[in-house]
């Protein structure tokens, strides 16, 4: 089992040295290297994600990547800044289907900002479409205007779009998981305005009909965004586009109590996989030892379930991250009166004590 191990940059380096140490603290063989991408890569390479780089993730079973993004780099020419590395990445790997589950552990109903009542026992997955959409969609760019409401002043532009086959297998995706769930699918749109989806509404409609036992409902964005606080159980898997996917799964970490505990897993059709928290960078905090490493130890319990075929293992992590919160430890991010704040690398000690334990008893 190969694993590409991509830290990148703030507290990427903090988190994936957590989740590399609970992988290690596991009775597993694993081959894990490590390379440089995003703003690391561009300073040492030149560019934020080098050839080297892509070879090794291309060649691995596994990609645990951990953030990339800095605030300096934002003038740099689009092509060259570290969030590039993700867009590539998932391009030439082919990682067209992205999972985010949103959990709300027990111990993590009062972290909401959402009454508990409305969280309590909350199990979402959402399943966004990763390679289309308005980020990879051309023509993009920038040019003079020759029409609209002001010819001739400067405008910026991006295309939305989708084919059939794109859908088709996102579709798919969505109604195989949720045939392992409660036989639910949401699918999020924007039929009403947008001929894009529209055709998304069309075709995921037809491929429903292939999965008689699992419920569909189409639900537009803007309504999904206000459910998503308003009553958020209602939902089961939820399947969208690239953009408003994005958008909706950081307010759907949000119910978790914080976005320190999403993970996510981003699969092709051969189950290589890349693995990464859903949050980004934070540069404000990096170097501080305070960001939550729990995400990134629960995105490499995602990989090995889904690209390592270690189901057991997979288990086992996510049972030491609850006890481990059932015990009362908490980063600054979950922190709550009566509870124990600890900081990165406490948090990641206390995960592998808490496997180690459930190894010896095995």
């Amino acid at each position: 089992m190969k694993i590409a191990v991509l830290p990148g940059d703030g507290i990427g380096t903090e988190i994936v040295a957590e989740a590399v140490k609970v992988l290690e603290a596991l009775d597993l063989a694993f081959e894990m290297e490590t390379a440089l991408v995003g703003g690391a890569a561009y300073e040492a390479h030149g560019h934020p994600l080098p050839e080297s780089t892509l070879k090794l993730a291309m060649a691995s079973d596994a990609v645990l990547f951990g953030a990339v993004g800095d605030w300096k780099y934002d003038k740099l020419d689009r092509p060259l800044r570290p969030e590039q590395a993700i867009l590539g990445l998932r391009k030439h790997m082919g990682l067209f289907a992205n999972f985010r589950p949103a959990i709300c552990y027990p111990e993590l109903v009062g972290a909401s900002s959402l009454k508990p009542e409305v969280i309590a026992g909350l199990d979402i997955l959402i399943i966004r479409e990763l390679t289309g959409d308005i980020y990879f969609g051309q023509p993009r760019g920038r040019r003079t205007a020759v029409d609209g409401h002001f010819p001739g002043a400067e405008e910026a532009f991006d295309t939305m779009r989708y084919s059939k086959p794109e859908i088709e297998r996102i579709a798919h995706v969505a109604f195989q998981a949720a045939r392992k769930r409660n036989k639910k699918v949401t699918s999020v749109d924007k039929a009403n305005v947008l001929e894009t989806f529209q055709f998304w509404k069309d075709v995921v409609t037809e491929v429903h009909a292939q999965y008689p036992d699992v419920e569909l409902e189409h639900m537009y964005v803007d309504n999904a965004a206000m459910q998503l606080v308003r009553a958020p159980k209602k939902f089961d898997v939820v399947v969208t586009g690239n953009m408003f996917g994005d958008i909706l799964s950081d307010e759907a970490s949000m119910l978790t109590g914080s976005i320190g505990m999403l993970p996510s897993a981003s699969l092709n059709t051969r189950n290589q996989g890349l693995y990464e928290p859903s949050h980004g960078s934070a540069p404000d905090i990096a170097g501080k030892g305070i960001a939550n490493p729990l995400a990134t130890i629960l995105s490499a319990a995602m990989m090995l379930r889904f690209s390592l075929n270690q189901a057991d293992a997979a288990a086992r992590i996510e049972a030491a991250v609850a006890h481990v919160l059932a015990s009362g430890l908490r980063t600054v991010d979950i922190w709550s009166e009566g509870t124990t704040k600890v900081g990165t690398r406490e948090m990641g000690d206390a995960v592998v004590k808490a496997i180690t334990k459930t190894i010896t008893k095995g």
